[in-house]
């Protein structure tokens, strides 16, 4: 009977870690950007899990003068997100209002590690996740033909403009993941 339960246990194991690594459509979305919902959500659970639990001195580390703080590294990620969603979804950059919002952000640097500092992680986490929100609902407006149409400039499709949101975040998350090695004890 013990064997059984290890067996039940091993297999009930092996079918929801399986199911929690898949990628696909997703209801109320087209087959492709819900392919690509599903990818950016599961980056976006990444970095969530990477940083949940750091103290405000953790988010505030500077490994050196050249460095980016772990908060201003989210608020990065919330801002070029942010920045893809006006450029994809409306086909223009920041406007003033949202380049004072999001500027400091997207451009890292001196001036975010001065501004990005002594906050909570939820802080962050609640601008990277309303920004996410506000994709996530964009998104379900649009079909797969959209992810194929090029901006105005006709140097990328709406499908590349959201893979490098995605590859963009999970270059950050690398970075993330250094400065957390780099904590001091």
């Amino acid at each position: 009977m013990k064997t059984l339960a290890k067996l039940l246990v091993a297999l009930i194991m092996t079918v929801s870690v399986k199911a929690q690594n898949t990628v696909g459509p997703m209801d109320d979305y087209s087959p492709q950007v819900g392919t690509l919902v599903s990818m950016l959500n599961d980056m976006k659970n990444r970095v969530e899990r990477t940083v949940k639990d750091l103290s405000v001195e953790e988010l505030d580390y500077l490994m050196d003068d050249k460095a980016n703080r772990i908060g201003s590294l989210i608020m990065h990620l919330a801002a070029t997100e942010a920045f893809y969603q006006v450029y994809t979804f409306e086909g223009r950059e920041f406007n003033e209002e949202e380049e004072e919002q999001w500027g400091t952000a997207m451009s890292l640097g001196k001036e975010a590690r001065d501004k990005y500092q002594g906050h909570n992680v939820q802080y962050y986490l609640d601008a990277y996740t309303e920004v996410r929100n506000k994709t996530i609902e964009l998104m379900k407006q649009k079909d797969d033909a959209w992810l194929a149409e090029l901006n105005a400039a006709g140097n990328m499709n709406n499908h590349w403009g959201w893979y490098h949101v995605m590859e963009h975040q999970s270059s950050h998350l690398g970075q993330i993941l250094l400065l957390k090695k780099r904590l001091p004890n």
